[in-house]
């Protein structure tokens, strides 16, 4: 090994600069990652095939410049120096990543060589040479290493577009070519079209890039403060980094800078900054991280308390209705670039003819509200315009009014339901090719013939629980990835053992093997309304890891030893197990068991073909397991209460779909008892396990934590409860959950469900983060009042469960800590990978909730109120805008604006008949109502709370996603059947609950009828026999302000 030193330009995340010299050690036995190899090179990983004509080793410009087409599956063989990838890592880390993730992935024939480790293959940079000169040099002579280590078995194509470099070095090594990128297609891919439709839709944008540049002088946008300016300005205090978020319903207008970094500690910022239009948002996109410039208090401004559309700037900010001042600012600089692929639409034929001359020049119209129009070259356009494409943006001068992107690929037709879900993945960053060969040959084979068996090597490692424990899962119906199950049973002693049984997905899927590094990439499985995207190939996630009836599993188990009588923890145990689940019930089954209803048992399958005595025998130890756990976790649940934890409101709506995948309805999940028992259960196994690992490995342990909310996100709700004559107090959970507790309205159930709702929107996003980067005040999870908290309980769709099973077990073995602990994340790697996965996390959930709102529309579109009674619900106002009311309509899970003033300025009219019309006149908003007076007719006021009916219907869109409407009916509110049998369900923690309400008032009953007796004993001994003196003289006071001058005659 020889040492040698390199000089680095390494950016922190925090965007700072920082100039370092490091030991550099070059080696003579770095993997060349090929199959050919006969040097004994280690053969760990991801091989290149030995059945291609060439290798292709492509420049750092072509891989910054043509990474798109250097994914097409079809073009094997790539070598991907280090020079290249560390080129790539200072152009962005989404880009980077993108190419870590390429590399790593089983389905692309490609490889990282590290070069710059490797004895004969490094150069150091000569004096006065270019950075971009030295890395072309080192990489083709790295690919004449490659060549000579093959022995001259396989000749070496390098790509670059340098032309200096292709003169001098074409011919300078035998079996070593070098060529430009365009004619690497042309000879060895001729008919790979789309292709050399994407190479030309780049290339033309790089010239139109570089004419416009040339041609333009005049400045749209300010030049941006340069990186090192920024940094001191950062540091300093000067200037405030954040993150920009756009606001999507007036993305031209209002936009947002979560604060993060060193310089709001000086500004004292407790609020994001404002940024007020396009100009002061100076070329950032939303999601970029920015530097941001604070304006004169005199500048700043208000957000919008009008319900909007998409607004155009040409308003004022007299007229955008603006309330509380916020700090505003401009953005002076971009930090980081968070760019990605943009689902974008054509302009139509007719807007097209518009355009002019030059029609290659397109602006298309991203399907986000919150990404400006992005110019494109293609001659595709009038082709195109009835599909959603792809495209990706490559600069955005200070000279344009728009971003310059290219065409990347199509997805598919607008409103085409495949097409609308692709867009919706895209937009997310989902990727959801199909398992690699290389993944599915890690599977056990399974088939009728060969089933998969427990072996007897493992029975001897794990606790067997087949035949002491009655197991069981409760799960939604159909649900085929069963990742849990309980059991609960009577000790000799007369304790109880509950016990929760997890599937052993780390036994199938082994840490850095190829489906591992695939479950770590998705991070997750990804549900929509209609189909999921397993994070497992199926043949673990819906067969050998499935916990389902009758079948031998293998699981983590963690068992408590519980007191007979107070339920209190004596003890636990955790341990890898074999289980046998007795029952798969679904959730509608167990609650009617629970509720005494034992009819349902014919339609538990494992009770079916039993002789009558047996099938009872069963069916009574079954009930008693559910009730006997319903107990456990109410007393659970309780204990939790006790110390602040919170009973949110959310709506969720299922699809139900027909054989031919079309829309049948929408159903509102019901609320049932067995759900809350399943969740506690969970709940106290993810708990019992944080405080486990992090005891173990207090310094690299996976955890969840959910911060306080910030007091300003309560300020709505706080508004709305006001003005019920509801008293919220927001400053900790435990005084939320009692505020929210008594905030009842006994004539409308509905009223706690949007308060509770409310304060779900104003809370913060739950997050994975390694124990070693947080102080362990600042480890707890607000909303389940938990001090530790992590994810253990569903290993099958969450990668993050699969790394808190390592620790789980590497903390609980037996065996020697420093082997166990071989596998498992440092604090370092860990945090970059709890980053990953939140990112990931939020994704999920904005794909299954786009996913729903997408088929809420398919299910109105084709309805109509005036034929369709599905189109007329009912809706409560949650919130009072200046121009409309938000409304929640429960029947369908909707929420949406009514607006009472529409774009033309008139306002809403009740008729005789009931109908609506639109007429002038004029609005009065007041924190509680709003009212609206038309010139000609009756006026109408809407409270806070009214029930109103509704009409719902879909407005569609060619370029965004199509969006429910709702408008307000002036027919009068009816109680539907829904609303009843909602209203009607009490569950037996809502029993409990009313009991314990009755016993408190009946304390204050007794009080009060103590006090009575004292008042009267004291009216009858007291003193003055009348009005007290005090009483007498408030009432003088208060005749001498009367106004007497109407009974004057004045």
């Amino acid at each position: 090994m020889q040492r040698t030193e390199k000089v680095l330009q390494l950016r922190g995340l925090q965007g700072r600069s920082v100039r370092v010299v490091r030991e550099h050690y070059l080696r003579p036995d770095v993997p060349c990652g090929s199959a050919l190899c006969r040097a004994a090179c280690p053969r760990d990983g991801k091989l290149l095939s030995d059945d291609l004509t060439h290798y292709v080793v492509p420049d750092w410009k072509v891989v910054q410049d043509y990474l798109e087409i250097l994914e097409f599956p079809e073009l094997r063989g790539i070598v991907f120096m280090q020079t290249a990838c560390q080129a790539m890592h200072q152009r962005g880390r989404r880009q980077y990543n993108k190419l870590r993730n390429l590399v790593k992935d089983a389905r692309h024939d490609c490889i990282m060589f590290f070069n710059e480790f490797q004895l004969l293959c490094y150069l150091p940079r000569e004096r006065g040479e270019s950075m971009e000169k030295w890395q072309t040099r080192s990489i083709y002579n790295a690919s004449v290493w490659y060549y000579n280590h093959f022995s001259g078995q396989m000749p070496i194509v390098m790509v670059t577009d340098d032309e200096d470099s292709i003169q001098q070095l074409g011919s300078e090594t035998e079996g070593v070519f070098v060529i430009s990128f365009k004619n690497y297609l042309d000879y060895f891919w001729p008919d790979l079209t789309a292709a050399h439709e994407l190479f030309d839709s780049i290339l033309h944008t790089q010239r139109e890039r570089e004419n416009e540049s040339q041609e333009n002088n005049g400045k749209e946008y300010a030049e941006h403060i340069p990186m090192e300016t920024l940094e001191a300005g950062i540091k300093s205090g000067r200037y405030i980094q954040g993150v920009l978020n756009v606001n999507k319903h007036r993305a031209q207008v209002e936009a947002f800078v979560r604060l993060q970094g060193l310089g709001n500690k000086e500004k004292d910022l407790k609020n994001d900054v404002l940024i007020y239009g396009t100009k002061a948002r100076n070329r950032a996109i939303h999601g970029d991280v920015v530097a941001v410039q604070l304006l004169p208090q005199s500048e700043w401004k208000g957000r919008t308390a009008a319900l909007c559309e998409n607004e155009t700037e040409d308003r004022t900010s007299g007229e955008a209705g603006s309330e509380l001042i916020m700090p505003t600012g401009k953005v002076v600089g971009i930090i980081q670039k968070n760019w990605r692929d943009y689902v974008v639409t054509f302009p139509s034929k007719e807007e097209n003819q518009s355009h002019g001359k030059n029609t290659q020049k397109v602006l298309v119209t991203p399907w986000d509200y919150r990404i400006p129009k992005i110019r494109i070259s293609t001659q595709q356009a009038e082709a195109l315009q009835d599909f959603r494409v792809i495209v990706r943006i490559d600069s955005w001068e200070s000279t344009s009014l728009y971003p310059n992107g290219h065409f990347v690929r199509v997805l598919g037709h607008i409103g085409d339901l495949e097409g609308e879900i692709q867009t919706i993945l895209v937009e997310n960053s989902v990727s959801v090719n199909p398992f690699s060969e290389a993944q599915m040959c890690e599977m056990p084979v399974v088939s009728p013939e060969k089933p998969w068996k427990v072996t007897p090597e493992e029975e001897l490692k794990r606790v067997d629980l087949r035949d002491t424990h009655l197991v069981f899962s409760i799960d939604p119906k159909g649900c085929e990835d069963v990742d849990d199950a309980l059991s609960i049973r009577t000790l000799p002693n007369g304790n109880l053992e509950l016990g929760v049984h997890i599937a052993d997905v780390t036994h199938f899927v082994a840490a850095n093997s190829y489906t591992d590094i695939e479950a770590r990439a998705r991070a997750t499985t990804y549900y929509l309304a209609d189909r999921r995207y397993d994070m497992l190939p199926a043949v673990l996630s819906a067969n050998l890891c499935s916990l389902l009836g009758n079948v031998d599993r293998y699981a983590v188990s963690v068992i408590w030893e519980l007191d007979k009588t107070s339920y209190e923890i004596k003890d636990v145990w955790y341990h890898r197990t074999i289980i046998r689940s007795s029952y798969k019930l679904f959730y509608e089954a167990a609650q009617a068991l629970l509720d005494g209803d034992v009819t349902v048992a014919d339609e538990i399958p494992e009770l079916r073909g039993m002789d009558e005595n047996t099938r009872k025998q069963k069916l009574d130890e079954l009930i008693w397991a559910i009730g006997k756990l319903t107990d456990v976790a109410w007393h659970v649940r309780a204990k939790r209460d006790s110390c602040g934890a919170l009973e949110l409101e959310g709506v969720e709506v299922r699809v139900q779909l027909d054989d031919k995948k079309n829309i049948d309805d929408l159903i509102p999940r019901q609320p049932l008892e067995v759900h809350e028992t399943i969740a506690e259960c969970m709940i106290l196994a993810n708990h019992w396990v944080a405080k486990k690992i992090w005891e173990s490995f207090p310094h690299q342990a996976l955890l969840r934590q959910h911060p306080p909310p910030r007091q300003e996100f309560f300020s709505e709700l706080r508004e709305c409860c006001s003005a019920k004559g509801f008293f919220i107090d927001t400053r900790s959970n435990k005084a939320l959950a009692d505020s929210l507790e008594r905030a009842v309205d006994p004539s409308d159930p509905l009223v706690n469900k949007v308060l509770r709702s409310m304060a779900i929107q104003a809370m913060s996003n739950a997050l994975y983060f390694s124990t070693g980067s947080y102080p362990e005040e600042e480890f707890s999870h607000y909303g389940l009042a938990l001090d530790k908290y992590t994810h253990f309980t569903s290993p099958i769709r969450r990668y993050a469960d699969i790394i808190v099973h390592r620790l789980l077990l590497a903390a609980s073995s037996k065996r020697d800590k420093s082997r166990t602990k071989e596998n498992l994340f440092g604090n370092k790697e860990l945090e970059e990978l709890c980053r990953h996965m939140n990112n990931r996390n939020r994704a999920a959930q904005h794909v299954q909730k786009l996913s729903t709102e997408l088929f809420q529309c398919m299910y109105f579109k084709d309805k109509s109120p005036d034929r369709d009674e599905q189109c007329t619900a009912d809706g409560i106002i949650y919130s009072i805008r200046t121009n409309g009311v938000l409304v929640f309509v429960p029947r369908y899970g909707i929420k949406g604006a009514a607006y009472l003033k529409n774009k033309e300025g008139l306002v809403l009219s009740c008729q005789a008949d009931g109908s609506c019309q639109w007429k002038p006149g004029c609005l009065q908003r007041f924190p509680s109502r709003i009212t609206s007076t038309p010139t000609i007719g009756n006026s109408v006021t809407l409270n806070l709370f009214d029930h109103v009916t509704v009409n719902i219907s879909v407005q569609s869109s060619r370029c965004h996603a199509d969006m429910i409407q709702v408008q307000i009916s002036c027919k009068a509110y009816k109680t539907s059947e829904m609303d009843l049998s909602q209203s009607s369900h009490v569950s037996r923690t809502d029993l409990v609950r009313e009991v314990t309400k009755t016993v408190e008032e009946a304390q204050l009953a007794h009080d009060k009828a103590q006090t009575r007796v004292i008042e009267e004993e004291y009216e009858e001994y007291r003193q003055t026999q009348g009005v007290s003196l005090y009483d007498l003289l408030e009432e003088i006071k208060d005749l001498a302000l009367l106004d007497v001058s109407a009974d004057s005659g004045a």
